[in-house]
Parts: structure tokens; C-alpha cells; sequence
């Protein structure tokens, strides 16, 4: 095989682009972008000294591919799509890429409402992110409570309509109703967007005179929720940097490593307000310095607004990221190292906090490591699979009697649950309550798309889970014997005893019920129970409520009918107890049982 890279190492082209390192089982371990690929690659596999973690994912190297691209700009775009698709092992990864809210003017309109979004277009208006305990609803509430500025939807223009509650409750001056001229609105728009922009003194002010009159009219409960709110604008106002430029929007970065781990701190300004801060811990990768924040920046980038200002100690790749910045936001980026005055505090701030991070998530970050990358590892080992199981597919069925039968098939990637690749089947040739069969069908239908054009969406599993015995793991052996599936191991895991099976062993295997690698399975096992019950419960609640209730023996029309007056809806009758169903006319407690034991059975 090394052979085979010593050839392939002299037909690398200078050009820039993206490299993909590959394992024994062809499963993406690394992926990298560089200005020069032919420089680049090589570097790996020269005889110098690395970083533990880089030779270790040169060791892991039996193969890798390439994609040029037009720049490096380019490239550094693609590496951030082939991280997220393929999640490698020894790429830094941005795992929690929640995107935090915005509070948005939709000054396009004639008369702008104001709303909360995460999704940051050209539209608008938009303040934020908020991260850190900030409560965007009562931010936006005070918008309307002092300003008058309308948080709803409502088409405005036409035939004027009637004022709603929010009017009488003296939230919004009712534009719908032609009770506001476009003067008089767009003056309380104004308002609201130097409120919004951090001016919150005049707000405060309205909002004490309020208090005031309700705690004079003895009206305590008004006088309370207005004082709530000046106590959250006071809590605002300590977010002011007062010897910050009220027209500095920037992210400050931070980070702090052992050598294993990485924490990531982030502290955000916008106009001179602190808007919040959050923090990431994770594995460090094995690129060069500067390359892992860099990657990491580029991802988290992908999900939210780029500032006109980013603050940080470590070296990146500057221009890199200036022009990726500007072909994504269309305007110039700041790249700052400051030595010394206010941005250097909230950069030594930012320091303590990944330092403290780190320091403390040490422990949660190896105990997560067990549970997922270790526990993956140690199931090869106890099972002797063939493979790493990177990709663990998990399969259900789930029916009653036969009656709206599904499948379910859902992802872990590195012992984490991928719910972006998650599917739901129907079964459609099965007829009865043939779980064998119907687990078949799906297999028959997942399988399918092994080598084909939908293999791109459908990634080829390592490890397929069946929830079952040998009964289970027999079904599916004789799909793979059909298909003539290779590369794939395959086991069942039987729930009474959690033994799992495996095709080269005549006897179970029992895994101690404290080790993390049956705890991986159980997951996996119970969130493919989970998810097909899901799916199964919104198809039988769109049936007719009286032909689920035909099933049920000793259920006529007359108690169909008294179960539909008590409960209205399938739902319902799923959800009650003997008890209450016991209550409905004619249904006695033994009925009951069984109308509750049908539905157990799922």
C-alpha cells in the first residue's frame, strides 16, 4: 500500500485544493486544503519528527484522494464541506453548531415589525447574535411595550382591519387599522433600532414612569413585570464596555490546549455591548498550528454572521480568511492582535475563560471520549469486527397486528447519534405482522443503494445493528447472502439479556453491563426503537379513529362511539389510563386492560 502512496505522491499537481487521508476501510480520517497540494501532501510522509497526533493519523494513512480548486480560498470552503460530511477522526470538529438568535427589523417593510431569527439574510435590520443568558423575547418585548412597534405578521394596507388585543393592551398602535401614519410609525422605528443598538437609558426612563402609575393605580401585578424588565436593562447596561467605540462590532477568540484537548472561547461585542460568550471543548487535531482554529473558525463562520472585527492571539492564515470572510459577507474584515488597551482585556478575558474551560472539562471530554470514539473501539475489540465502526446503522420495525407497519434506521457516527441521516421506511410487500420479513424489505431497500449514485447520501455503514436475537441476525444474513454484501459486519443485540450476536460466533457474547460499549449499543438500539414508534404513532393517529378501534376485539360501534365522546381523538385513548378508560359507558376495567394492552404492544 505505501507503495502504491509513493507513486501516487509523484502525481500530485502544484495547484490548490483539498486532500482527503484515508484508512485500511477506506473511511475518511483527515481532511486537510492546501495552496500547494504536490508541498503539502508530501510533508506527511516524510521521515521528520511530528506531533504524536499527527503520526498517528500518518500510521492510519493506507490511501488518499485529491480535489483541486480554483484557490486557496476555495479549497478552504471545501474542506469545511468534507468535514462536516465525513466528520474525521483527526480533524478538529465544531460539534455543537447551534446557531444563537438575532432580533430582527424588517425595515423593508412599510410599517416594520420586529421578530427573533437565527437565519441572518440581507432583508433587515438585525442585532445580535445573543448568547449568554440574554432573553431575546423580553428584549423584544420591551420594544413594544415602550415603543409601540408590532411583533406580528399582519398585512398592512387595504381595507383596514380591526385593531387586535395587542393594540387595547397598548403593545402596537394597530398600523393594520390605519390608526398610525407612516410618519408617526417610522419616528418609533427609529427608536427602537437605537434601543436595539444598545441606548437603553430612554427605555429605562419610560419604563420606570409606567411602574410608577401601575404601583400608584395598585395594579401590583403590572408594577411587578415592569420592574422585572428594568432590573434585565440594568443587567444590559453592566454588558456596556464603556472605553469600547459604540461602532465596533467584534468576536474575541481564545484558545487554550494541553496538547490532547482543546477549549475554544468566544466573547461577543456589537456596538460596544457584550452580546455574550460561549465556549467549545473538544480533541485537538493533527494540522499544523494555526490550521486547527483556522478550520474551526471557517465552520462556525458557515452558521453565523462574520463581524467587521475579529480579535485573537493565535496566527492564522490572515488573507485566507479575509478573502473567505469577504466572499461570504461582500465587505472587509479586521484581523487584530492587540498588545495593549481594551480590546487586549477582552482578549485576556477570553484567555482565562478557555483556560478555565479546559481545566474543567478535562474529565467531560475524556468521559464523552469513552462513550463514543472509545466505545466504538472497544466493540471492535470485544466482537472482533472486521473494522473500526465508524458508521453504525441501527434497524427497527415497529406494527400492531400487522397494521400500519414501519421501519426505522438511524446513524451513529464515532458512537454519536446523526440525526441528519436518520430514515423512516413503510413497509409495502409485507402482509401481517411479519417482523422478519418486513425487516427484510428494509434492508433490501437500504442495501440497494450500496454502489449507486445514492450511495453519495447514503453512506456504506461499517457496523449494521438489528434489534433482536438470532432469529433477526438470520433475516438480515440471508439479505446479505442475496445481495452479496461485503465490508459490512453485522449484529443483533436481544434486549431480555442484552446478548449481542455476531455471525462468527455459534454462542452470545455478554458485554458487562457497565462497559460503554454496550451502553453505545443500547443507544443506538432504544433510539431505533424510538424513532420508528415516533413514526409509527403519526400514521396510526391519521387513520380513521373508529377502524384502529375495529382491531380490538370486543370493541362494536356502540363502545367505538362512547371511547370518541370521552377521548375525541387516538392520542388520547393511547395516553389513558385503565382507570379513565374504564369510565367510558360500557367499557368495564377487563375491556379496559385489553384496549390498554393493544396498545402496549407496540
Amino acid at each position: 500500500m505505501r507503495n502504491i502512496i509513493a507513486e501516487k505522491l509523484k502525481l500530485l499537481p502544484d495547484s490548490p485544493g483539498v486532500y482527503i487521508m484515508l484508512g485500511e476501510d477506506g473511511t475518511v480520517i483527515y481532511v486537510g486544503k492546501a495552496r500547494v497540494l504536490k508541498n503539502r501532501v508530501r510533508q506527511y510522509f516524510q521521515h521528520t519528527q511530528k506531533p504524536a497526533k499527527v503520526q498517528a493519523m500518518v500510521d492510519a494513512i493506507a490511501d488518499f484522494r485529491y480535489v483541486v480548486t480554483p484557490t486557496e480560498v476555495d479549497a478552504l470552503a471545501l474542506e469545511n464541506t468534507y468535514i462536516k460530511k465525513y466528520k474525521p477522526k483527526y480533524n478538529i470538529l465544531l460539534k455543537d453548531d447551534k446557531t444563537y438568535p438575532y432580533i430582527k427589523v424588517h425595515t423593508r417593510e412599510e410599517f416594520p415589525h420586529i421578530s427573533i431569527t437565527r437565519r441572518v439574510k440581507k432583508d433587515g435590520k438585525y442585532f445580535g447574535p445573543f448568547m449568554g443568558g440574554v432573553n431575546c423575547k423580553e428584549i423584544v418585548d420591551i420594544a413594544a411595550k415602550v415603543y409601540h412597534i408590532r411583533a406580528c405578521t399582519t398585512a398592512v394596507g387595504g381595507k383596514a382591519k380591526k385593531p387586535c388585543l395587542n393594540y387595547h393592551l397598548g403593545r402596537c398602535q394597530a398600523p393594520c387599522a390605519g390608526l398610525v401614519t407612516k410618519e408617526e410609525y417610522a419616528k418609533n422605528v427609529e427608536q427602537v433600532l437605537s434601543f436595539l443598538a444598545g441606548n437603553y437609558e430612554e427605555a429605562e426612563r419610560i419604563l420606570k414612569e409606567k411602574m410608577t402609575r401601575f404601583a400608584e393605580e395598585e395594579q401590583f401585578e403590572l408594577a411587578l413585570d415592569y420592574r422585572g424588565k428594568i432590573e434585565m436593562l440594568s443587567k444590559l447596561k453592566l454588558r456596556r464596555i464603556t472605553s469600547m467605540p459604540k461602532d465596533v462590532d467584534a468576536d474575541i477568540w481564545a484558545v487554550a490546549s494541553n496538547g490532547l484537548y482543546t477549549a475554544i472561547s468566544v466573547l461577543l461585542t456589537r456596538g460596544g455591548v457584550m452580546r455574550g460568550s460561549a465556549n467549545y471543548s473538544l480533541e485537538s487535531g493533527a494540522g499544523e498550528a494555526g490550521e486547527g482554529l483556522l478550520s474551526f473558525l471557517t465552520q462556525f463562520y458557515a452558521t453565523h454572521e462574520i463581524p467587521h472585527e475579529i480579535i485573537l492571539d493565535e496566527e492564522i492564515d490572515d488573507e485566507l480568511f479575509k478573502i473567505y470572510a469577504f466572499r461570504k459577507n461582500g465587505r472587509s474584515l479586521m484581523l487584530t492582535r492587540p498588545k495593549l488597551g481594551v480590546k487586549r482585556e477582552l482578549l485576556d478575558m477570553a484567555t482565562r475563560n478557555a483556560t478555565d474551560y479546559l481545566e474543567k472539562s478535562i474529565s467531560a471530554i475524556q468521559h464523552k471520549n469513552d462513550m463514543t470514539l472509545g466505545a466504538c473501539e472497544r466493540l471492535q475489540s470485544l466482537l472482533g469486527l472486521s473494522r473500526y465502526p465508524k458508521r453504525m446503522e441501527c434497524y427497527d420495525i415497529s406494527n400492531i397486528s400487522g397494521v400500519d407497519k414501519v421501519g426505522s434506521m438511524v446513524v451513529f457516527t464515532d458512537g454519536e447519534a446523526d440525526k441528519t441521516q436518520y430514515r423512516r421506511f413503510r413497509i409495502k410487500t409485507v402482509e401481517g405482522a411479519n417482523d422478519f420479513a418486513s425487516l427484510q424489505e428494509v434492508l433490501r431497500r437500504r442495501l440497494a443503494k450500496l454502489g449507486t449514485d445514492e450511495e453519495e447520501r447514503f453512506e456504506k455503514p461499517q457496523l449494521i445493528v438489528i434489534d433482536g436475537g438470532k432469529g433477526q441476525l438470520s433475516s438480515v444474513k440471508e439479505i446479505f447472502d442475496e445481495m452479496g454484501i461485503e465490508g459490512i459486519d453485522l449484529i443483533s443485540l436481544a434486549k431480555k439479556e442484552e446478548e449481542v450476536f455476531t455471525l462468527g460466533r455459534e454462542e452470545s457474547v455478554k458485554i458487562d453491563r457497565r462497559d460503554y460499549a454496550l451502553k453505545t449499543l443500547q443507544r443506538i438500539r432504544d433510539e431505533a426503537h424510538r424513532f420508528a414508534i415516533t413514526y409509527f404513532r403519526n400514521l396510526h393517529s391519521k387513520r380513521n379513529l373508529s377502524s384502529v378501534l375495529e382491531e380490538i376485539e370486543g370493541v362494536g360501534a356502540k363502545k367505538r362511539a362512547a371511547l370518541l365522546e370521552k377521548f375525541g381523538t387516538i392520542d388520547r385513548i393511547m395516553r389513558a389510563s385503565v382507570e379513565e378508560l374504564a369510565e367510558a359507558d360500557g367499557i368495564g376495567k377487563e375491556l379496559a386492560e385489553k384496549i390498554k394492552n393493544y396498545f402496549e404492544e407496540l
